[in-house]
């Protein structure tokens, strides 16, 4: 349910490169944890409400979490250092552990 729509990119916000994101089926919808989380890795992906989005960096947070994206969303050396912004939209595509694995090591230069 959750790869199937086109996300809109409401806002960047809350810490550097968090996605607010638009347009999730609420069927799939849930509130925040009640007691957040001390560590959320980097590129986890969760649903808060009705909104999805992404941690862009690790950092506590409260959101339900579903999955993670093996790509580097953000990095304050790059100009822009988010890959989105505000007003774009983005796809989840599920893809196989293998995939995420060599993804994430050209992206981060390690294994997960």
């Amino acid at each position: 349910i959750h790869s199937k729509p086109l996300y809109r990119v409401y806002m960047l916000g809350f810490l550097p490169g968090f996605a607010y994101l638009g347009g999730m089926d609420d069927r799939i919808a849930t509130p925040r944890l009640e007691k957040p989380r001390l560590k959320v890795p980097a590129g986890s992906v969760g649903i808060a409400g009705k909104q999805t989005g992404w941690y862009a960096i690790e950092s506590p947070g409260g959101w339900r979490l579903i999955g993670r994206t093996p790509l580097k969303t953000f990095d304050p050396h790059k100009k822009p250092p988010s890959i989105i912004k505000a007003g774009d939209y983005v796809k989840f595509v599920p893809i196989s552990e293998e995939e995420f694995q060599e993804i994430y090591k050209d992206e981060w230069g390690e294994e997960r």
